[in-house]
């Protein structure tokens, strides 16, 4: 049940994802940046990535050399879909070790109910169709790992979470939070059976929690920083703590303040719990959120609050082996009957927002459909030759960076980078804008491109083509 659960998504996942894409609602930002790395990695160079600035290393941003394991497939098959596909399968990974762990512990309907649920997700949905990104990897191995967890496996738990440290820098927060159950867990075992006075436990997950914390700190305060051309985290500002009064009694309140307002933030709190009937929040499993969730509400960027990004994904086999654990681990508070009811609810929650998270293309007839503006791009982006410079917008940029160097159109030089008042250093050799591309705030707001398209104007560029919305120029 487990692999056909799994394969199931695998193709859900992969139909709807190349169908985004082919529809142009992939961007830059993210799925370029991350082709332009793992394109390096695949042609055995630093993952330099021209999108986030000249020169930019990848690994200054986010620390996540665990990209470096899909270079060889990208060798083989270069372009944006290979990323999509390999994401797809990593994400649909994640439904086997739950499903049979539910499936062998509760039952067969248990099972296939919880791994369609988890499936089917809102925060698995969302992560798998919006571009690519880095946690892609730690979905499944955190799946893994809560398995083992559940099942009292702590060496597999433990050996399934250390390669977090390779796929984010905030994931040896959550790695520390395992180490810190199986730990909890040995503490139980020594006093429940202190006849047998086993210490493993309770040494590997002090171990494992150590490990966790020293290796956030370690890549936050030294390899980060040593890898970034400006020297420091560039996520700092958003952390909490950033001013004087923080360690003050009003700083403290107004931080427990922030934790649980706007309002936007208990809806996510909501979404989270409400796949599994609120019931996993009987199982110490669910603690393993906290963490992540911890540093995103705190955090200023309105972003991390919200339900509609990658960052819940790896919330989600949390949550659901929660659910799995309170099943099979608390049959008084769950009989049969509840159980069923529980099910049910969690299925239809699952139904309701799959109607409104992107698997609903999968019936849309308009999604199996390329819009005119999407071929007249593809159309005008052929007269780019293969291997050049480009400056684009956001939403063009991933389909050229398998083919061409390719920075953002809004990238110039100047005393303010906000408000560039001369060409990059470097000029492309070709520019390419969309006058209808939706991301008008960021990474490029409206009024800094159109003042980089007069710049490109009055130092000579000449304009090539421009049809519905989309100018392209060449450098003379």
């Amino acid at each position: 049940m487990g692999w056909t659960v799994t394969a199931v998504f695998f193709v859900l996942y992969t139909v709807v994802s190349v169908l985004r894409n082919d529809r142009m609602l992939n961007a830059g930002y993210d799925l370029g940046i991350f082709e332009q790395a793992i394109r390096a990695y695949a042609h055995g160079r630093a993952p330099v990535v021209e999108l986030k600035g000249p020169g930019f290393n990848l690994l200054g941003d986010h620390f996540h050399p665990i990209l470096a394991l899909l270079a060889p497939l990208y060798r083989l098959f270069p372009g944006a879909v290979t990323l999509l596909v390999a994401q797809a399968a990593l994400m649909a990974l994640a439904c086997f070790p739950l499903t049979r762990w539910a499936h062998r512990a509760v039952g067969p309907l248990t099972g296939l109910a919880v791994g369609c649920g988890l499936g089917a997700s809102w925060g698995l949905v969302a992560g798998v169709t919006k571009d690519f990104h880095e946690i892609c990897f730690a979905v499944p191995l955190l799946a893994f790992s809560v398995t083992a967890l559940g099942q009292r496996r702590w060496w597999a738990a433990a050996a399934w979470a250390l390669p977090l440290l390779l796929v984010k820098e905030d994931l040896g927060l959550t790695l520390a939070a395992i180490g810190a159950y199986i730990a909890w867990q040995g503490v139980r075992e020594r006093r429940d059976r202190p006849a047998e006075r086993r210490r493993f436990p309770l040494l590997l997950g002090v171990a494992v929690a150590f490990l966790g914390m020293a290796g956030t700190a370690v890549e936050i305060l030294v390899l980060l920083p040593a890898m970034n051309p400006r020297g420091g985290f560039d996520y700092w500002h958003q952390m909490p703590g950033e001013t004087s009064s923080t360690g003050s009694l009003p700083g403290l309140v107004s931080m427990g303040v922030h934790l649980l307002w706007p309002p936007m933030k208990w809806l996510l709190l909501f979404m989270l719990a409400a796949p599994t009937a609120f019931l996993g929040l009987r199982s110490p499993l669910t603690l393993l959120c906290i963490p992540t969730l911890a540093w995103r509400l705190l955090a200023g960027n309105e972003h991390y609050w919200q339900p509609n990004f990658h960052y819940n994904a790896i919330l989600m086999p949390l949550v659901f082996a929660g659910l799995i654990d309170v099943l099979h681990r608390r049959p008084e508070i769950v009989p049969p009957h509840r159980r069923r009811k529980v099910l049910a609810f969690s299925a239809a929650f699952t139904a309701v927002t799959a109607a409104v998270y992107p698997l609903h293309d999968l019936v849309l007839p308009s999604a199996w459909q390329t819009p005119a503006h999407v071929r007249t791009a593809e159309r005008l982006l052929t007269r780019i030759p293969d291997g050049d410079t480009v400056a684009s917008s956001n939403r063009l940029a991933p389909m050229l960076t398998g083919r061409a160097t390719v920075s953002l159109v809004c990238f110039g030089t100047g005393p303010d980078p906000a408000a560039p008042t001369a060409l990059p250093a470097d000029p492309p050799r070709w520019v390419v804008a969309d006058r209808n591309d939706p991301t008008v705030k960021t990474p490029c707001p409206v009024a800094q491109t159109h003042r980089m398209l007069r710049l490109y104007r009055a130092h000579g560029y000449v304009q090539v083509a421009e049809e519905d919305g989309i100018t392209l120029l060449r450098r003379p």
